[in-house]
């Protein structure tokens, strides 16, 4: 999150500026209401000059985001960039917003100008990834994945989501090597487990796909492709009621799971 850097005088209305610039900035790690409050005071008094306010705009974008209510987070970071159009993050994060709405389309158009902006702007690049993969293109995901990591190796999620797009790309050893890294950054993340899961079960090695999925499981009980993916591999192991089982339970959390998989070659 980008952050307002501004002196205040520390009179009394002094300390209650910088005040509401620390809690804009999100210092307290408080909650969102009291990010937006703060900052909706610095962006009313209108007295900041426009990459001030365009950090305001977006850091209260940020937090409505946080909250889920994403037209108001996105109508924040068209406020952001109409003061400072070259101001990268209000694209990526307005991206963010239209791909949790499911927008594709606007998001990597967002995406495209952050990354247009800033070439080295990594966690462009992974959101723009993740969008891919939403979309089936695994391709373009895989090679977003690719400058993402070189850029910023230590993002939450990167080799996790090059995992699971070679894994459909069936470049199945160099999906494991990530997936392996992915786990070893985050040992309990239960998205790896599912996706060395996801690559087990194309090698054919069953037992380890069931416990990875079982795994994963255990980290995330509603987690339907876990569920589908262990109903796959009990019943190419012949277990048909341990797979139906799965089978019901993941339909019941995903109603599009069977159609999920058959983007992945598995059914």
């Amino acid at each position: 999150m980008p952050g307002i850097a501004v002196s205040a005088p520390q009179t009394a209305t002094g300390s209650d500026k910088l005040k509401n610039i620390q809690l804009c900035n999100g210092a307290d790690r408080g909650s969102p209401e009291s990010q937006i409050n703060s900052c909706t005071a610095l962006i009313d008094a209108a007295a900041e000059p426009p990459l001030v306010l365009a950090i305001a705009h977006n850091n209260r974008g940020d937090a409505y985001s946080a909250k889920g209510e994403y037209d108001h987070a996105i109508e924040d970071y068209d406020l952001a960039i109409k003061l400072d159009p070259k101001f990268a993050k209000p694209f990526n994060n307005r991206g963010v917003a239209h791909q949790r709405k499911g927008e594709y389309t606007r998001a990597i158009e967002d995406f495209d100008e952050a990354i247009k902006l800033d070439p080295k702007y990594g966690r462009a690049l992974a959101n723009r990834a993740e969008t891919y993969q939403r979309q089936h293109d695994y391709r373009h995901a895989a090679q977003d994945y690719d400058a993402a990591i070189r850029l910023e190796p230590g993002l939450e999620s990167v080799w996790n989501g090059r995992c699971w797009a070679r894994a459909i790309l069936n470049e199945l050893q160099p999906a494991l090597t990530d997936c392996e890294k992915a786990l070893l950054l985050r040992p309990n993340d239960a998205a790896a487990h599912d996706s060395r899961g996801l690559i087990y079960l194309k090698m054919g090695r069953l037992d380890s796909a069931i416990e990875d999925y079982s795994t994963a499981l255990r980290f995330e009980p509603t987690l339907a492709s876990a569920l589908y993916g262990r109903g796959l591999a009990k019943l190419k192991k012949g277990d048909a009621s341990g797979a139906d089982g799965d089978f019901a339970a993941a339909k019941k959390f995903d109603a599009k799971i069977v159609e999920e998989f058959s983007h992945y070659g598995l059914k």
